[in-house]
C-alpha cells in the first residue's frame, strides 16, 4: 500500500505504484533528460494523498538529485499568493469585487481601478513584465520603487476582457497579501499553508541542498550558470524553491483534499476566469484564481507551470481524479510535456479506482424532488447528490446546474442556473405542485394545467396540430 507524502529528510521511499509502472514512467524521465538535454530532472505522481511514485534523473554537484534537493519553482508560486489572498476573502477582509487602491491607495492615480479579482484571474489587462531590466535575471527593489513604475499606460488592455498574463499583477497581489495581514506575503505563506501542510523543504531562496540553475547551449553539450536573487518586490511572481515531496503536498491543494482552504474556494480557484483564445480554436488552455487550466478533450486539469532563468517546473492535477504530477528540472529551456506524458501513462498502467458505492440517507424533503420533471416539453431529471440536488436533460440539450440549500430553499451552484433560486411551490395540501427555477416552471408533466404554468395552457391540450 502507499505510504502518506514521506518528509524529504526520510529518504526515498520504495515506489507504491505496481513495478511495470515504475518502470515505465523511469524510462520517460530518462528519455525526457536525454532528448532535452538536462542537467538534471525529478519528478513525482500523487495519488489519493500519497506520492506513489518518484525519479530523478542527471546529477546536482555531480550526483544523482535526492528526495531533499530543492528547484526553483517559478510561476507556481502565484497559486500560493492566490491562495493567501482567497484565504483573506474567506476571513472577509478582502473581497474579489474590491478595487486595488481600497488596499494600497498609492496606485489610485495609476491602475487602483483595477479589482482584486481581476488581478487573480490574470483578466486585468496590466502589463505584462516590469519596466525596468529583465526581472527575472536582476535583483529587485522593494513594493514603493515597483509602484512609482505603475501609470495609467500600465494596462495594456481593457480589464475583464481577454487573458493577459502579468507578471507584475503578482507583484501587486503579494503586497496586498502582506499588508492585509500586517506581514509579508511569505510570512503569510509560511504561516497559513508550508507549516500546516509540512512543506519544510519550500523556501523563498535556497536553502540547504538545492540544484543550481543552468542554460544548455542550443548547439553544443555546455551550460552557463544562470544568476540567483532576490526578485524584491516582483518576487511573488516566481522566487519559491521546492522540492517534489513538498509540492506532492500542494497537489492536494489544488485538488481539493485538504482543509487549508475551503472546497467552494478552491473549486473557484479552477472556475475560468478567462481563457487563451489567441489561435482562434476552442480553448484549451486558460485561467482560474491563481490558477492554470487545460482542456482536453473535455477533461480538466488544473495547476501551474513554472519558470525562471535556470529552472522550469510544473504542477498538474487532473481535476476528476485528483492524480496530479509534479516536475522541476534546472535547465532554462525545460523539459517540453514531460509532466503530461507521466500522468497520461500513469493513468492508463494504473487506472483511477472509483469509490465504492454504499446506501446513504437522503432527507424526506430532497426525495420528493428526485425524478423527472418538464420545462415546457423538454425531459429534465432531478438527483439526489452528496450535497444536494443535480439538475440535468433526459437526452437532447438542455440547461442543468448542481443545488444547494440557501436561504430555505435552493441556490445553483454551476452551469446556467449558477447563484440563480429553485423554489419548491407547493400545494394546499403540502404535495408539491411545481418548481419554480429562475421564473421557469418545472412541472411534473409537459406543460401541466395545475402548475400555474405562466401564459397559461391552451385549453384543448395536446392533440393535433390544426384542430
Amino acid at each position: 500500500m502507499s505510504e502518506t507524502l514521506p518528509d524529504d529528510t526520510r529518504g526515498p521511499t520504495p515506489p507504491a505504484c505496481l513495478p511495470s509502472t515504475a518502470r515505465a514512467l523511469d524510462a520517460l524521465l530518462a528519455r525526457a533528460q536525454s532528448s532535452s538535454r538536462l542537467p538534471s530532472v525529478v519528478a513525482g505522481i500523487v495519488r489519493d494523498g500519497a506520492l506513489v511514485w518518484s525519479g530523478a534523473r542527471g546529477r546536482v554537484d555531480g550526483a544523482p538529485p535526492q528526495p531533499a534537493t530543492q528547484y526553483r519553482i517559478g510561476s507556481i508560486t502565484k497559486t500560493f499568493v492566490a491562495a493567501g489572498v482567497l484565504r483573506a476573502v474567506e476571513d472577509d477582509l478582502v473581497g474579489l469585487d474590491d478595487r486595488v487602491d481600497d488596499h494600497l491607495p498609492e496606485l489610485g492615480d495609476s491602475i487602483g481601478h483595477l479589482t482584486v479579482g481581476q488581478l487573480l484571474g490574470q483578466a486585468s489587462g496590466l502589463q505584462a513584465e516590469t519596466d525596468g531590466p529583465w526581472w527575472e535575471r536582476t535583483a529587485g527593489g522593494d513594493f514603493p520603487q515597483l509602484a512609482t513604475t505603475l501609470t495609467p499606460a500600465s494596462q495594456r488592455h481593457r480589464a475583464g476582457v481577454r487573458f493577459h498574463y502579468s507578471n507584475v499583477g503578482y507583484g501587486v497581489l503579494g503586497e496586498l497579501l502582506g499588508r492585509l495581514r500586517g506581514s509579508t506575503w511569505h510570512d503569510v505563506v509560511a504561516q497559513q499553508f508550508l507549516g500546516p501542510l509540512g512543506m519544510t523543504r519550500t523556501t523563498l531562496r535556497p536553502d540547504g541542498p538545492h540544484a543550481p540553475g543552468f542554460a544548455v547551449h542550443p548547439w553544443a553539450d555546455a551550460v552557463l550558470p544562470e544568476p540567483e536573487h532576490d526578485g524584491g518586490a516582483m518576487a511573488p511572481a516566481g522566487q519559491l524553491w521546492s522540492t517534489v515531496a513538498d509540492l506532492g503536498r500542494w497537489a492536494q491543494v489544488v485538488a481539493g483534499r485538504t482543509d487549508v482552504l475551503r472546497r467552494g474556494t478552491v473549486e473557484a480557484m479552477r472556475e475560468p476566469q478567462a481563457v487563451d483564445d489567441t489561435r482562434g480554436a476552442a480553448w484549451s488552455a486558460g485561467y482560474g484564481l491563481g490558477l492554470q487550466l487545460w482542456n482536453e478533450d473535455g477533461r480538466r486539469f488544473a495547476g501551474h507551470s513554472g519558470s525562471m532563468p535556470g529552472f522550469v517546473a510544473m504542477l498538474r492535477v487532473d481535476v476528476e481524479t485528483s492524480d496530479a504530477v509534479v516536475a522541476m528540472t534546472n535547465s532554462t529551456t525545460g523539459f517540453g510535456d514531460l509532466p503530461r506524458r507521466l500522468l497520461a501513462a500513469f493513468a492508463e498502467a494504473e487506472p483511477a479506482i472509483a469509490p465504492e458505492w454504499v446506501p446513504r440517507e437522503v432527507p424526506a424533503d430532497v426525495l420528493e424532488l428526485v425524478g423527472p420533471w418538464y420545462w415546457g416539453p423538454t425531459p429534465l431529471v432531478v438527483r439526489a447528490t452528496a450535497g444536494g440536488l443535480e439538475l440535468s436533460g433526459l437526452g437532447g440539450r438542455a440547461r442543468g446546474s448542481r443545488f444547494v440549500r440557501a436561504d430555505g430553499g435552493w441556490r445553483g451552484l454551476d452551469e446556467y442556473y449558477a447563484g440563480e433560486p429553485l423554489t419548491v411551490v407547493r400545494a394546499g395540501d403540502g404535495s408539491v405542485s411545481h418548481l419554480d427555477l429562475a421564473s421557469f416552471r418545472l412541472t411534473r408533466t409537459p406543460y401541466d394545467p395545475e402548475g400555474d404554468v405562466p401564459g397559461g395552457v391552451h385549453p384543448a391540450g395536446w392533440g393535433p396540430a390544426g384542430r
